[in-house]
């Protein structure tokens, strides 16, 4: 009898657990998660919206594709905005956020002003998404599907992207000036940034090679070009020629959003040029030359081995989106589903 009531105890508890799910995909009743019998766990997972929007791939990739055919460049913007979502507050589309009386807008901070792209196309993503499935799928997976779909389109790898994201009711403007690596970091400032997050040495590498495709504002590298230690002289370890060339788009006064490709061989394909520039003292920012001058660790030989062979990079790539993808995400009833990705419900 026993045996028969606890029986019948998990045939409800499946039932229950297959109607809450339907409901909201990406809930489960079950084996707990955190191995725990009986609790309650919410996960990330890539059928999210095999029911409830099973066009939003589709829907996603068309508006990607007329606006990359618009603007190449704007695949690395929008690639860029999920690296920046993610490292303030978990993967939850405050970066999106405008400011309101109740938000000061992520959108102001050091890293991100004037100098953060892309929001238009996630807007005519989330109005096509809208049109199809109102209020289902959210801003921080609309980005995160975007990311992906720009390396795509780019001559990247695709990945199995995990989903159920739901969108933050906050921003940080605090966080996005503090957790965001500048252009000017050390190896070891960026090791730190990346460790905070729970990413290791071999995700910042393959993570850095995301700059195989955009451009960088003069800006972010003036300082390599004319003091880049307080003495009036360009960094040493930048390629002569390479040097040379970079000054004529970068002058030591003024043109501060002159732009220079982050890698000038391949700027608008993905691949694994980048390392190989790297190696040549071609890397256009600091926090690039680094991964070869900064002596720590495995990072100069992950650096060689991505050069040397470019399925490596394109699979570990994959693998540490996903890692980055999955930092701190809100899920099941935490958070909104934005229905405007500018605003808080």
């Amino acid at each position: 009898m026993a045996f028969f009531k606890f029986a019948i105890t998990l045939l409800l508890l499946a039932l229950i657990s297959a109607r809450i799910s339907l409901a909201h995909p990406g809930i489960g009743i079950g084996w707990g998660g955190n191995g725990q019998y009986g609790g309650t766990f919410y996960s990330l997972f890539p059928q999210f919206y095999q029911f409830s929007c099973p066009q939003v791939d589709n829907i996603v990739m068309s508006v990607l594709q007329e606006a990359i055919a618009r603007q190449p460049r704007i695949a690395a913007s929008l690639l860029r905005l999920h690296f920046h979502d993610c490292f303030v507050q978990g993967c939850d589309a405050s970066v999106l956020l405008d400011d309101s009386a109740a938000i000061v807008s992520e959108k102001n901070s050091v890293p991100n002003r004037n100098s953060l792209r892309g929001f238009e196309v996630i807007d005519e993503i989330k109005s096509k998404l809208e049109e199809a499935c109102p209020q289902t799928v959210s801003c921080a997976d609309i980005v995160a599907l975007a990311a992906r779909g720009s390396v795509v389109l780019s001559g990247g790898p695709s990945w199995e992207l995990p989903l159920g994201r739901r969108d933050s009711r906050t921003a940080s403007l605090s966080g996005s000036n503090s957790n965001i690596p500048p252009p000017n970091s050390t190896v070891q400032n960026l090791i730190a940034s990346f460790k905070r997050q729970g990413l290791n040495e071999v995700d910042l590498v393959s993570l850095s090679g995301g700059h195989t495709i955009g451009v960088a504002r003069c800006v972010t590298f003036k300082q390599r070009l004319y003091n880049q230690n307080g003495n009036n002289q360009p960094d040493e370890t930048l390629e002569r020629t390479y040097y040379f060339g970079l000054k004529s788009v970068c002058p030591r006064t003024g043109g501060d959003n002159n732009i220079s490709p982050l890698d000038f061989a391949s700027p608008a394909k993905f691949d694994n040029t980048y390392f190989k520039l790297v190696l040549l003292g071609k890397g256009l920012l600091t926090s690039d030359e680094v991964l070869l001058t900064g002596d720590v660790g495995n990072i100069v030989q992950l650096v060689k081995s991505y050069a040397e062979d470019d399925e490596l990079f394109f699979k570990q790539f994959a693998q540490s989106m996903v890692k980055m993808g999955n930092i701190s995400p809100l899920t099941g009833f935490n958070g909104e589903v934005r229905k405007n990705c500018r605003l808080v419900n």
